[in-house]
């Protein structure tokens, strides 16, 4: 039997996925570069709700370690793709 904590992990898990798959969508069909950055970052933040749902089923506390590393390279990432969009150089 299912706790109501665990039936709510498994919808935001679902409601997660549904936002992945729009923004896979998005990168798909894009119409600028702008609109596939942004949806590549969203998904990105997606990870990281992934990873804090499967810490929070598993009780692994070390996961969250991962998911802060996962957000760090992730808004990294962000930077660099917005200043190769902008025509600057990364170390401008």
């Amino acid at each position: 039997m299912t706790t109501p904590g665990t039936l709510l992990l498994f919808l935001f898990f679902l409601g997660l996925l549904a936002c992945c798959g729009l923004c896979l969508y998005r990168i798909a069909h894009g119409p600028t570069a702008a609109d596939r950055a942004v949806a590549i970052d969203i998904i990105g933040t997606v990870v990281v709700g992934f990873v804090a749902i499967i810490t929070a089923v598993s009780g692994k506390a070390y996961l969250l370690d991962v998911a802060l590393v996962w957000a760090l390279v992730s808004w990294v990432g962000t930077l660099a793709l917005a200043k190769y969009l902008l025509g600057r150089k990364l170390n401008e």
